[in-house]
């Protein structure tokens, strides 16, 4: 790889991210969850921040930005929704690139858990970062977008290769587990919920996930398997208004 990742954990239940281009040590920190976790873990890895890449505009993503930014004059970039929250530098959508030193990252388009959601896709790396749209075992809420939105959405993620190594922003995968196992009865399935039990109970991480992983297991990648007979955005939709009233 061209890149260093480094991951933590903050907030609740997210994870920051910081990855490094190699070849000139150029930081970018993806969305700004916790603005004193990532200055502190910045400085205590030496690296230059040279870009804020925000996925989306809710504060638990884009709420540090001005912070960050005042402590390391990074360039901000993001969908122009961020906007709604806080200063954006450079606004990109899907089809654009960003350069990170050498690393070429692609945008991707990735509405529905809001309508301008956004990926960072390093081919070169076989990484994406998916901010809340992709999860292990799951996907974000639709709280602005609409299934037939988010279906085309998780379907251009789908669409990258299995190898893809995938940064979702939230540790939602036990839960998350335990309601795929509540539509899905594949043994394959039933293998993946046993081990992430075991990895939360051991304290362990269940990020990053891959994109071939989760078109095996994830309930709303396989929706129109488990919904037959519907169309795929309307299967998925009836497996997200599942998973939304489920109580397990």
């Amino acid at each position: 790889m061209s890149v260093t990742i480094h991951q933590f954990p903050c907030l609740s239940d997210n994870y920051g991210f910081l990855v490094r281009d190699d070849a000139t040590g150029l930081a970018a920190c993806i969305d700004t969850p916790d603005a004193p976790a990532i200055l502190a873990q910045l400085a205590k890895l030496g690296w230059k921040l040279d870009l804020i890449l925000n996925t989306h505009w809710h504060p638990d993503h884009a709420g540090g930005n001005a912070a960050i930014k005042a402590a390391t004059g990074a360039t901000v970039v993001g969908p122009a929704e961020v906007e709604r929250l806080t200063p954006v530098d450079r606004q990109v959508a899907g089809g654009d690139t960003v350069q990170l030193g050498e690393t070429r990252f692609e945008v991707i388009e990735s509405g529905g858990h809001t309508l301008g959601h956004i990926a960072f896709h390093d081919a070169a790396d076989k990484v994406a970062f998916v901010g809340d749209t992709l999860f292990t075992l799951g996907c974000g809420r639709l709280f602005e977008g609409t299934p037939a939105q988010m279906w085309d959405s998780l379907a251009r993620l789908a669409a990258l290769p299995d190898d893809t190594a995938v940064y979702c922003a939230h540790e939602y995968t036990a839960s998350n587990a335990r309601f795929a196992l509540s539509v899905d009865t594949s043994p394959e399935l039933k293998a993946r919920a046993e081990a992430i039990f075991a990895a939360r109970e051991r304290g362990e991480w269940t990020v990053p996930t891959t994109i071939g992983l989760e078109k095996a297991t994830n309930p709303f990648l396989r929706a129109p398997l488990l919904r037959p007979g519907m169309a795929p955005h309307e299967a998925f939709g009836a497996v997200r208004a599942a998973k939304d009233a489920f109580k397990g």
